[in-house]
C-alpha cells in the first residue's frame, strides 16, 4: 500500500466548539422535556427521570465501540492511513446493531426487574414500564447512530454531527408536542407521545448520518451488518472494551446512587431528576474539551507526535476548569430561582439549591476526568482508568453516598457528597498517571499498529 499524507492536524477549539453545541443543543432539548413533564406533575417528571437512567445505562455500553471506533480511526488518519480508517468504520456497524438489538430485547423482557432495581416508587410503576417497552425500540437507532457520529468526529467533521443533532431534535420536537398535549384533534399520550417522537427521529438521524459517510468515502455493504470482521473489531475492543468498562462501572454506581434516592421517595426522586438537568448543562464544557481532547490527541498519537499530545491534555485542562467552576458557581448563586422553573414545593426547591453548592466543589474533579481519561485513552492507555474507576466509583463513590445520604440521614445532599467524592480521587490519580508520562509506552504502541497497518 502506497503512504498516503497525514490528515491536517486538528485544532482543539476547531474540534470542540462543535461538540459544545450539539451536546448544548441536546442538553436544552432534555431540559425542555422535562420541564413539559414536570407541568403535568412532579410524578411524571420522575418516572421520565428514572426510565432515562434505564436507557441511558444501555447506551453507555455502546460506547464500547463508539469510543473505539473513534479512538482508531483518529490514529489512522493521523498516520495517513484513510483506507484502513474506512474499514474500522464499516466493520464497527455489525456491533453497533446487535448490541442495540440485544438492548432493547433485554430491556422488553426485564423491564419489571430493572424498575425493582431501581427500586421504582409504586405511583410511577405502570407508566415507567410502558414508557421504556418503546423507548427500548429506540436504542437500535441510537446504538447505529452512536458509532456513525463517533466516525463523523474522529474524520473532523464535528460541524456536521452538530447539524444532523440539530435536525433530529427540531423532529422530535415538532413529533412530541401534538402527541404528548393531544393538539390538532389527536390524543394526549403523555410520555408515550414523546416515546413515539424519540423513534422517529432516531430512524431519521440514522438515514442522514449514512448519506455523510458517503461524503467521506464510506460505502456499508449489507454484509456489514451481519459479517463481523473480527480482525479491524479486535482493534476497536482493544480500546472500547476498557473505555466502555470505566463508562460501564459509572452508569452502574450511578444507579446504584440513584437507587438510594428513589428509596427517599418522590419528592427526593423529583429533586434529583432536575439537579441532574442543571448539572449537565454546568458540565458541558468539559465534555466538549473532554471529546475535542481524544480527537485531537489521537491524531497526534497516530502521527508520533507525543510532546504534541501532552500540551494539547494541558491546554485543555486549564479551559476546563476555569469555564466549569465558573458556570458551577452561577447556577448555585440563582439555585432557587433555577430549580424553581421546575417545581413550587418549597421542600423540593430548598433541597436542590442547597445540592448546587456541592456542584462547584464537584466539578473541578469531574473535569480533571473528562479531559484526562479521554487523553489517556486517545493514546491507547485504556484499562489504567477502567481499573481504578470501579475502585473509586463504587468503594469511595457509592460508599460516601450510602454512609452520608443514607445511612446519616443527609439524603439527596449526601448523595451528591458522594458524587464530588468520587470525582477528586478519580481526577487526581489520572491527572498523576498524566503528569508522570505513565502512557507514553502505550502511545508508542499505538504509533506501531498504526505503523503496521
Amino acid at each position: 500500500m502506497s503512504a498516503q499524507a497525514p490528515a491536517a492536524r486538528p485544532g482543539l477549539f476547531a474540534i470542540t466548539w462543535p461538540i459544545l453545541s450539539e451536546h448544548l443543543l441536546q442538553a436544552c432539548v432534555n431540559l425542555l422535556f422535562v420541564w413539559l413533564f414536570a407541568s403535568m406533575s412532579d410524578s411524571t417528571a420522575a418516572t421520565y427521570g428514572l426510565s432515562t437512567q434505564i436507557i441511558r445505562f444501555f447506551f453507555v455500553l455502546f460506547r464500547i465501540v463508539s469510543m473505539g471506533t473513534s479512538v482508531v480511526i483518529t490514529q489512522h488518519l493521523g498516520g495517513g492511513d484513510r483506507e484502513g480508517a474506512n474499514q474500522i468504520a464499516r466493520a464497527s456497524l455489525w456491533a453497533a446493531i446487535w448490541m442495540g438489538m440485544a438492548s432493547a430485547l433485554v430491556i422488553i423482557a426485564g423491564s419489571g426487574w430493572l424498575l425493582d432495581l431501581m427500586k421504582a416508587p409504586n405511583e410511577i410503576r405502570a407508566q415507567a414500564s410502558a414508557y421504556l417497552t418503546l423507548a427500548a425500540w429506540t436504542l437500535v437507532a441510537d446504538s447505529i447512530n452512536a458509532t456513525a457520529a463517533a466516525v463523523l468526529r474522529a474524520n473532523t467533521r464535528t460541524r456536521d454531527a452538530m447539524r444532523l443533532i440539530l435536525c433530529s431534535n427540531v423532529i422530535a420536537i415538532v413529533v412530541a408536542l401534538p402527541l404528548l398535549r393531544g393538539w390538532f384533534g389527536l390524543p394526549a399520550l403523555g410520555l408515550i407521545g414523546a416515546g413515539v417522537a424519540f423513534l422517529f427521529a432516531g430512524v431519521v438521524l440514522m438515514g442522514l448520518n449514512f448519506l455523510l459517510w458517503r461524503r467521506l468515502g464510506i460505502h456499508p455493504k449489507l454484509s456489514d451488518w451481519v459479517v463481523p470482521q473480527w480482525k479491524r473489531l479486535r482493534q476497536v475492543l482493544h480500546i472500547g472494551l476498557p473505555g466502555g468498562g470505566e463508562n460501564v462501572a459509572y452508569r452502574v454506581s450511578f444507579m446504584i446512587n440513584f437507587a438510594f434516592v428513589s428509596a427517599m421517595g418522590a419528592a427526593a426522586l423529583a429533586t434529583h431528576t432536575y439537579l441532574l438537568q442543571v448539572s449537565y448543562f454546568i458540565l458541558l464544557s468539559g465534555l466538549a474539551i473532554g471529546f475535542g481532547t481524544e480527537i485531537v490527541v489521537g491524531h497526534h498519537i497516530g502521527a508520533g507526535k507525543v510532546k504534541e499530545a501532552n500540551q494539547v491534555v494541558m491546554k485543555a485542562l486549564r479551559y476546563g476548569l476555569s469555564t466549569g467552576f465558573i458556570f458551577a458557581l452561577i447556577a448555585a448563586l440563582f439555585g432557587p430561582q433555577i430549580i424553581g422553573l421546575f417545581s413550587r414545593d418549597p421542600d423540593v426547591i430548598r433541597m436542590g439549591s442547597t445540592v448546587l453548592w456541592v456542584e462547584v466543589f464537584l466539578e473541578p474533579g469531574r473535569t480533571f476526568n473528562m479531559v484526562v481519561i479521554n487523553g489517556l485513552r486517545a493514546t491507547g492507555d485504556a484499562r489504567f482508568p477502567v481499573a481504578f474507576g470501579v475502585f473509586s466509583m463504587l468503594i469511595v463513590g457509592c460508599g460516601v453516598a450510602y454512609l452520608l445520604g443514607v445511612w446519616m440521614g443527609l439524603g439527596v445532599l449526601g448523595v451528591w457528597i458522594g458524587f464530588a467524592a468520587d470525582e477528586w480521587v478519580r481526577g487526581l490519580a489520572m491527572f498523576a498517571r498524566w503528569r508522570y508520562l505513565a502512557w507514553i509506552p502505550h502511545a508508542r504502541k499505538s504509533r506501531r499498529r498504526v505503523l503496521a497497518r
